[in-house]
């Protein structure tokens, strides 16, 4: 049973990670960018910079909240609020695919240089509002869960498959455009969004589940 939970920490993690990363933004196009000069490198480094960006927001948000972690209270407000974002994020996700919003397109700029592609990826990662606000709700759910069945090391576990999705995607990405200076099909790349945006609605439905059933018991 607690093998069973182990791995279920593990997958939630990897998808969720996937379902952020795959998503077009100003992080992928830096990578398409940089890998189109730099090769594989171009995406380890990225995913690099965009990691320890994450590392230290897990960490700030371990001890800021680490004494509310096993409150009921707690896991309440925060299943609710991060049910929310995943339910929106989800629907979001799948309106793009339908409304034909999810395309992809090679950026044509000068790349930056190779030794600024690690600092590129946090500082991108930084400017993005949605980052923070992902982390402080959706994340907190997460590191909470993780917390309060495995401890610090469902913390770690959760991060593993956190930014193994992060370090893959993006050294995918890097491989595909360094080898064949193109990008997958748009409709493989629509049904990745798809599938991922309906995990996402899914782990929402459960936030809102775990979190009336809490409301019940007290």
């Amino acid at each position: 049973m607690e093998v069973i939970k182990l791995v279920a920490i593990f997958l939630q993690s990897l998808l969720i990670g996937y379902s952020g990363a795959v998503m077009p933004g100003s992080l992928l196009t830096y990578t398409l960018d940089q890998s189109l000069k730099s090769g594989v490198k171009a995406g380890f480094m990225v995913a690099l910079g965009h990691i320890s960006l994450e590392l230290l927001l897990v960490i700030l948000i371990f001890l800021g909240f680490g004494q509310y972690l096993n409150t009921n209270l707690a896991q309440i407000v925060v299943g609710l609020c991060g049910g929310i974002v995943l339910i929106f994020l989800g629907s979001r996700m799948i309106q793009d695919i339908w409304s034909g919003k999810v395309a992809i397109a090679l950026p044509t700029t000068a790349p930056t240089e190779n030794s600024r592609m690690l600092l590129g990826g946090a500082l991108i990662s930084a400017a993005n509002p949605y980052f923070t606000i992902w982390w402080a709700i959706v994340g907190l759910g997460l590191i909470m869960n993780a917390f309060n069945t495995f401890g610090l090391g469902g913390i770690l576990l959760f991060f593993l498959g956190h930014i193994l999705a992060d370090f893959s995607w993006y050294l995918l990405v890097s491989w595909l455009v360094s080898k064949s200076r193109t990008f997958i099909s748009v409709k493989v790349y629509r049904l990745i969004i798809g599938v991922l945006g309906l995990c996402l609605i899914g782990f929402g439905v459960g936030f809102f589940a775990n979190s009336l059933s809490l409301i019940c018991q007290r």
